[in-house]
Order: C-alpha cells, then sequence, then structure tokens
C-alpha cells in the first residue's frame, strides 16, 4: 500500500491523466484536513525529506523522457523519412528504445523510493499510536470501544498517510507533467492545444460531483465497518456471547448488524457506478480531442500550414495525457 499506490507509472500519468487521480482515497483526497493534523504528518515525513527529494527529481526527469519521445518521432517522420535520412532514422530509433530503458528504471527507481516512504510512514504512525494508547490509563479502555481503537490502527493511519503521499504524488508528479505536455504540445500547434482543452469542462464537471460524492460515500463506509469491527470484536468472545444468551437480543444484533452490512454493500455500488460515471468522461473527453486533433490538424497538413511529423507528436502527447 502507501505512496508506491499512485506513483512512478512512467509517463502515462501527465496530463489529463492526472484525472485518474479523483479515484484515489477520495476519503482523504477531497477531505479539508486542520492545520494541526497537517502539521503532525509533516513531522512524521521529516525523516524522510531527502528520499523525497530523490523520488522529485526522479519525477522531473521521468517526466522530460516522457515528453521527449513524441519530438523524436516527429523528427522522425519529419526529417528522416521526409528527407530520406536512414541513418538519422536508425539513430533515433535507437535513442527511443534507450530512453524506454531509462523509463522503465526510473519506473522501477520511483516505485521503491515510493513504497519506502509511505511503508515508513504507516509503521512509524502506527508504532507511534499503539504506544500512545499503551499508556493510557484503564478508565480510557472502559470508555472506548476495542473495534473503534483497532479502526484508529488501521484505517484512520491509513488514511493519515495516504493524504500525504497522495496529495504530494498528485500536486507534485502531475504538475510537472501537466507543465511539460501543454508546453511540448503549445510549441508544435498553440491554436489546437487551446481547443483541446477547451473540452475539460467535459471531465471536469461530472468529475468534480463524482469526487465530493466519493468522499461523503467512503467517509460513511469508513465508520460503518468501524461499527462493524467493533460489533464483531465484542460479541465474537465469551462475555459478550454470554451477555446476548443472557438477555435474548440475539435478533436485534443480527438486525443491525445486518443494516450496516447492507449499507456497506450499497455504497459499494454506488462507487463502482460513480467510477464508472467518471471512466465515461475521461475516455470521452480523450476521445473528442483526439478526433478534434486528427481532423483539424489533418486539414492544415493537407494545407501544408501542419508537418505530418507534428500531427503524430500532437496525437502522441494526447495518448500520452489520456494515460491510453
Amino acid at each position: 500500500m502507501g505512496m508506491g499506490m499512485g506513483m512512478g507509472r512512467g509517463h502515462g500519468g501527465a496530463g489529463f491523466g492526472l484525472m485518474r487521480s479523483f479515484r484515489r482515497d477520495k476519503s482523504v483526497i477531497h477531505t479539508a484536513l486542520s492545520p494541526g493534523i497537517v502539521r503532525r504528518i509533516a513531522r512524521f515525513a521529516r525523516p524522510y525529506r531527502t528520499m523525497l527529494a530523490v523520488f522529485l527529481v526522479l519525477i522531473v526527469v521521468d517526466a522530460v523522457i516522457g515528453a521527449a519521445n513524441p519530438l523524436i518521432y516527429r523528427a522522425i517522420i519529419d526529417v528522416g523519412i521526409a528527407k530520406h535520412r536512414t541513418h538519422l532514422i536508425v539513430g533515433l530509433a535507437v535513442v527511443v528504445g534507450l530512453l524506454a530503458m531509462a523509463d522503465a528504471g526510473l519506473t522501477l527507481g520511483q516505485r521503491w523510493v515510493s513504497a519506502r516512504i509511505g511503508e515508513g510512514l504507516i509503521f512509524d504512525m502506527r508504532a507511534k499510536v499503539f504506544a500512545h494508547i499503551q499508556k493510557m490509563p484503564v478508565a480510557f479502555f472502559t470508555r472506548t470501544q476495542t473495534g473503534a481503537l483497532v479502526s484508529r490502527l488501521n484505517n484512520d493511519v491509513l488514511g493519515a498517510q495516504q493524504a500525504f503521499t497522495d496529495t504530494f504524488n498528485s500536486v507534485i508528479s502531475n504538475v510537472i507533467g501537466v507543465t511539460i505536455t501543454l508546453g511540448a504540445m503549445f510549441y508544435l500547434s498553440w491554436n489546437i492545444t487551446l481547443v483541446a482543452l477547451a473540452l475539460l469542462p467535459i471531465f471536469l464537471l461530472p468529475a468534480r460531483f463524482v469526487g465530493r460524492r466519493l468522499a461523503d460515500i467512503t467517509r460513511e463506509s469508513y465508520a460503518l465497518n468501524a461499527q462493524m469491527v467493533n460489533t464483531m470484536t465484542e460479541r465474537f468472545n465469551v462475555s459478550g456471547a454470554l451477555l446476548v444468551k443472557l438477555f435474548g437480543h440475539g435478533e436485534d444484533e443480527v438486525a443491525g448488524f445486518e443494516s450496516k452490512a447492507g449499507r456497506v454493500r450499497d455504497i459499494g455500488v454506488l462507487q463502482a457506478m460513480y467510477s464508472a460515471v467518471f471512466m465515461a468522461a475521461l475516455l470521452l473527453t480523450a476521445s473528442l480531442a483526439t478526433a478534434l486533433v486528427y481532423g483539424w490538424g489533418g486539414v492544415l497538413t493537407v494545407q501544408h500550414t501542419l508537418l505530418v511529423g507534428s500531427l503524430v507528436a500532437l496525437v502522441a502527447y494526447l495518448n500520452r495525457s489520456t494515460g491510453r
């Protein structure tokens, strides 16, 4: 789990690809964290600042490599093929292969660094919470539900870790990728790029709605799961079972548990449907943008105002942006 879940995806993660981050861990991404919580999470992350700096460098280098490939394709077509320069074609093809190997190595490096940071944060926070609970007086345990403590050690720790690592990933890696990709697209054809960007609301409007709804229902799911864990922890032991038997509330216990489990089931269905809406909006936007680039760019190519290689590069950037 941890930071590695969303990081180190090679050069398919920028541009429109950053929209995919709406689907990840909505309960923490869209939840406003108080300054105190942010400061505490930052304290846990301080020992990893060197690794975070390394990760940032890997992100920048990987983004530059990803942005270079379409420009190399452009040179192969417009210079190598158009002017029958076979040596240039072979040389640039070798460069593409070398960049692919470098990108694979960078992806593995990002994955390793991100996993070390994410899993390290989980370990540090769990150890801190467990040690803190151990120091609490006995009266604390009489007032606190066991399931709530277990949930705090599991879900809450993971949520805090993801709030930090997912934000770092989304804000840093995607902003860098978007900047480089859009810069290259504007260089190739600023007017086609502007019109393609005008299609973004087709994706952003449903994505914002989906993000808010997923945040709400995921928080509710976390709370219900914590309640079910608490119920199972208290009922699946001798004292809890005896209480149920003595007072004869077995049917009420089953009904209450089924009610919570049923709501979790319904939330799972809603999450699946909201994800489907998200993906439909993303694919529609990507398809319309690709059709636009091929249509308008093809006309400009026929009119000799846009080179074939530039058109291919623009489509490659769009595919990179959408992660296709």
